[in-house]
C-alpha cells in the first residue's frame, strides 16, 4: 500500500480570509489561496477589488474579520506584524527623509536592539547587494526614483523576512524606469530565493514578473493561474476583459474568448463561416494594424477588435465603414463560465 505523500507548505496560505468593514461590506471575501515557497505571485485587479486589503492582511497592517492566514505551516493571523516573518515594501517607499540611506536601511535593526557596529555592516552589506552601496551616505532627495526602491528594498530585506510583500512598488516611476526596475525584481526575487507578493493593477506588469497571477474582483478571487494560462484561456468574462487582447463573444453555446490576434477577418461575402460586421476603426501600430469592428450577433454591443499583422493588412487593407466577414478557429474560442 503506498503512502500518501506529505504536502509542502505553502510560503503562504489563505483560507476562508475575509474582511469586512463596519458597514458591512466585505473588501476581501472569503478566499482560499496558496502561495509556493520561492515564487513570484502577483495580486492582480482594478482598484477597489481587495488586493491591497489582502496584501495588507498578510503582513498584519489590517486585521482579519474571518479565516486564517499561515506562513509556512504556521499560523500567523493574530501575530503583531513585527513578529510574522514577512516585509512590506511601500508603494512610496516611506524612506525617512533626514536619514542618509545607510541609515534608511539599519532603522528596523535599531528598533529590534541590534547593537550599532553589527547593524550598520549589515546594512552596507545590503546596500552593497542592491548596488547602491557608494550612495550610502546620501539622503532619499539626493537619490533618483529608482536608486530610492534599491534603498527600500534593501530595507525590508533587512529583517531577513521569509516574505516580501510589494505594494505597487512601480506606479511612482517613470515608464522606462519602471520596466528596468521590473526586470531588477525578478533578478532580486530568483537570487534571494524568497517568496515575493506583489500587487499591481497592471496586466503587463504581473505577465512579465509572476510565476502566479491571481486575478481579484469584487473581494473574490476570479482566476489563479501562470501568466500563459490565465492569458490563454481566461475563465469567466471579467478575466478575459481585464487581461484585454481578447473578444467575448456569445454563440449558440455561450459565451467565448476570442483573442484579437486570432480573430479572422475577411472582405464580406467571402466562404467563411462567422459573423459579419463592419470596420468601425484602423490603428496603425507598427508591427500591426489594429481594427475596431461592429459584429453582427457578437453580443453586448457588437464591438470586437482583430490584430493583423502589417505585412497582412498591406497585402488587403480594410477601410473604415467597409462590410467583412468574422471567423475564429474552433480551438481558439474559449469557453466563459457564467
Amino acid at each position: 500500500m503506498s503512502e500518501t505523500p506529505i504536502r509542502k507548505p505553502a510560503a503562504i496560505e489563505l483560507v476562508a480570509l475575509t474582511k469586512r468593514y463596519a458597514s458591512g461590506a466585505a473588501a476581501v471575501d472569503g478566499i482560499d489561496l496558496r502561495i509556493a515557497p520561492g515564487s513570484y505571485c502577483c495580486l492582480l485587479g482594478p482598484s477597489g477589488c481587495g488586493k491591497s486589503t489582502t496584501l495588507r492582511m498578510i503582513a498584519g497592517h489590517e486585521t482579519a474579520s474571518e479565516g486564517d492566514i499561515l506562513l509556512e505551516g504556521r499560523n500567523i493571523t493574530g501575530l503583531p506584524a513585527a513578529e510574522r516573518g514577512t516585509a512590506m515594501m511601500f508603494q512610496s517607499f516611506a524612506l525617512f527623509p533626514h536619514l542618509s540611506a545607510l541609515d534608511n536601511v539599519a532603522f528596523s535593526l535599531r528598533m529590534r536592539g541590534v547593537a550599532k557596529d553589527e547593524r550598520i555592516l549589515r546594512a552596507q552589506e545590503l546596500l552593497d547587494r542592491v548596488a547602491m552601496g557608494p550612495l550610502a551616505e546620501r539622503k532619499p532627495a539626493e537619490l533618483s526614483g529608482g536608486q530610492q526602491q534599491r534603498v527600500a528594498l534593501a530595507r525590508a530585506l533587512a529583517t531577513q523576512p521569509r516574505v516580501l510583500l510589494l505594494d505597487e512598488p512601480l506606479s511612482a516611476l517613470d515608464p522606462f524606469l519602471r520596466v528596468q526596475m521590473r526586470a531588477e525584481l525578478r533578478r532580486w526575487q530568483k537570487d534571494l530565493g524568497l517568496t515575493f507578493v506583489h500587487v499591481t493593477h497592471s496586466q503587463e506588469e504581473a505577465m512579465a514578473l509572476a510565476d502566479t497571477m491571481v486575478v481579484m474582483n469584487r473581494g473574490r478571487i476570479e482566476q489563479v493561474g501562470a501568466p500563459r494560462e490565465v492569458y490563454n484561456a481566461p475563465s469567466t468574462e471579467f478575466v478575459a476583459r481585464f487581461m484585454g487582447g481578447h473578444n467575448v463573444i456569445e454563440t449558440a453555446a455561450g459565451k467565448v474568448a476570442v483573442r484579437t490576434d486570432q480573430l479572422q477577418v475577411a472582405p464580406a461575402g467571402s466562404a467563411a463561416a462567422g459573423l459579419a460586421g463592419t470596420v468601425t476603426d484602423v490603428e496603425y501600430q507598427g508591427t500591426y494594424v489594429l481594427l475596431g469592428l461592429h459584429a453582427t450577433g457578437a453580443g453586448g454591443n457588437g464591438a470586437v477588435s482583430a490584430m493583423l499583422p502589417e505585412a497582412v493588412f498591406a497585402s488587403r487593407p480594410y477601410a473604415t465603414g467597409e462590410s467583412v466577414q468574422l471567423s475564429w478557429a474552433a480551438r481558439q474560442a474559449h469557453p466563459l463560465a457564467a
